[in-house]
C-alpha cells in the first residue's frame, strides 16, 4: 500500500506543491486552497490526501490512524462537505465556520474540506469570505471546483491554486489494475471509454449496469429517423436517468425521513410536536432537490457518452487517425460517417452542447433532450 498521494495518478505537479507545503514552511504552506480540475481528475481525493498528510506525523503515510480516519472521514478534526443538493446554503456554510474555529482535538490542524464549494450560493460564499478573511490559527480550508471561475473572485483570490488535470488512459488504466484488480484488457477499455475520469472508469470496469447504460446510450443515433424516434428516444433517456436516480435516492429518503420522524418524537403516542409538519416539508424539499441532482448527472453521463460518439463519428469523417473512443461500436459509427459531413457532424455536437446548457439553465429535462435528439437528426441525416 503506498502513501496518500498514491491514488493521485498524473498528478505530479500537484503532488510535488502539497509534498512541500505538508513538510513545512512559511512560504510552502497557506489557510486556504482551491482544487480545481475536470471531472473525474480527483479533486476531492486530492484534498483528502492532502488533509490527511497534514494530519500525519510522517507525512501522509496512509497507514498511521491519522490518513485512514482523515480518508474515511472519521477524523475528529477534518470535516467532509459534500452535498447531494443543488446548492450549498448560508446556514451550512456557517456551521462549517463555526466548525473551523474549533481548536484541534489533535496537536496539528483543524481542516475543513468542501468537495462542491461551486455549489455554493452569493449569501454562503459571502459568509466563508469572512472566515478566510479573518482565519483562525491552525485551520485550514481546502475547496474543490471544477474552474477557478466556479468559485467567486475574493475567495479565489484569497487560496492557493492547486490545479489537476485529465490523466491519461494508460495512468487509469494501471491504477484499476493495480488498486482493483481489473483484468488489464477490460481496465484499457474502460480506461479509453472514460476518457481520463477515474470514477466513471472504475464503473465500467466493475459494473455490468453501467456497461448496459452505456450501450443503450450508444444504441440511439442510428435509430433517429423520424420525430416519432426522437420524441421516444428522449422520453427513455429521461425515464432512465429518474430511474437511476431514484434508486439511490428511495433508500436514502426513507432512511432520513423516519431518523428525523424519531427526532420529533412522532410515532409514539402523545401530540406532535407543533414543528413536525414544517421539518418533514423541509427536508422533503430537500430530498427532491437531491433527486433533481442525480437525474440531472445521470443525464449529464448521457450527453458526454453521446458527445464521444459523435467525435469518434468526425474523427472518421476527416482521416484524423485518431483512436476511436468507441471502437466496440466501430460499426454504426463508420456507416453514419459515411452518410453525412463533417460539418453536420459538428452541428450534431452543438446541439449536444445545447442540450447541456439548456440543462445547467433548469430547463424541463424532456424539452431539453427533444430539442437535441432532433436536431442531431436533422444534422446526421442531412435534411
Amino acid at each position: 500500500m503506498g502513501d496518500v498521494f498514491s491514488e493521485l495518478i498524473g498528478q505530479d505537479r500537484v503532488v510535488a506543491t502539497l509534498r512541500r507545503a505538508v513538510a513545512g514552511g512559511s512560504h510552502a504552506m497557506t489557510h486556504a486552497w482551491l482544487f480545481v480540475g475536470p471531472p473525474g481528475s480527483g479533486r476531492s481525493n486530492a484534498a483528502r490526501a492532502f488533509a490527511a498528510a497534514l494530519q500525519c506525523d510522517r507525512g501522509g503515510c496512509g497507514q498511521c490512524e491519522a490518513c485512514r480516519t482523515t480518508v474515511s472521514g472519521a477524523h475528529p478534526d477534518v470535516t467532509l462537505v459534500r452535498t447531494e443538493q443543488l446548492s450549498i446554503g448560508v446556514d451550512e456554510v456557517r456551521a462549517m465556520v463555526g466548525r473551523a474555529g474549533v481548536a484541534p482535538v489533535g496537536r496539528r490542524y483543524q481542516i475543513v474540506v468542501v468537495e462542491d464549494a461551486d455549489r455554493m450560493t452569493e449569501r454562503a460564499a459571502d459568509a466563508l469570505l469572512k472566515a478566510l478573511e479573518e482565519p483562525s490559527p491552525r485551520t485550514v480550508w481546502l475547496l474543490c471546483a471544477p474552474t477557478p471561475d466556479d468559485v467567486i473572485v475574493t475567495i479565489r483570490s484569497r487560496c492557493r491554486l492547486a490545479r489537476l488535470v485529465t490523466p491519461s488512459a494508460e495512468a487509469v488504466a494501471e491504477l484499476l489494475v493495480r488498486r482493483d484488480g481489473v483484468d488489464p484488457e477490460r481496465a484499457e477499455q474502460a480506461a479509453r471509454i472514460a476518457q481520463g475520469h477515474v470514477g466513471r472508469a472504475r464503473a465500467l470496469a466493475r459494473s455490468d449496469d453501467a456497461n448496459s447504460r452505456r450501450r443503450d446510450i450508444l444504441s440511439v443515433p442510428p435509430r433517429l429517423r423520424t420525430l416519432t424516434d426522437c420524441l421516444e428516444a428522449a422520453g427513455r433517456q429521461v425515464d432512465a436517468a429518474a430511474a437511476e436516480a431514484t434508486e439511490i435516492t428511495a433508500p436514502l429518503d426513507a432512511k432520513e425521513t423516519a431518523a428525523l420522524q424519531e427526532a420529533l418524537g412522532m410515532g409514539g403516542r402523545g401530540t406532535k410536536p407543533r414543528n413536525a409538519q414544517a421539518a418533514l416539508r423541509e427536508l422533503e424539499d430537500q430530498q427532491k432537490l437531491r433527486l433533481k441532482r442525480l437525474q440531472r448527472d445521470a443525464l449529464d453521463r448521457v450527453l458526454t457518452e453521446l458527445t464521444s460518439y459523435f467525435r469518434d463519428v468526425l474523427a472518421v469523417q476527416t482521416g484524423a487517425g485518431a483512436p476511436l473512443i468507441n471502437a466496440d461500436f466501430a460499426e454504426e459509427i463508420e456507416r453514419l460517417a459515411e452518410q453525412s459531413t463533417p460539418e453536420h457532424t459538428v452541428r450534431a455536437i452543438d446541439a449536444l452542447l445545447e442540450a447541456r446548457t439548456a440543462l445547467e439553465g433548469n430547463v424541463a429535462p424532456l424539452l431539453a433532450l427533444e430539442a437535441m435528439f432532433i436536431a442531431v437528426s436533422r444534422a446526421v441525416r442531412r435534411s
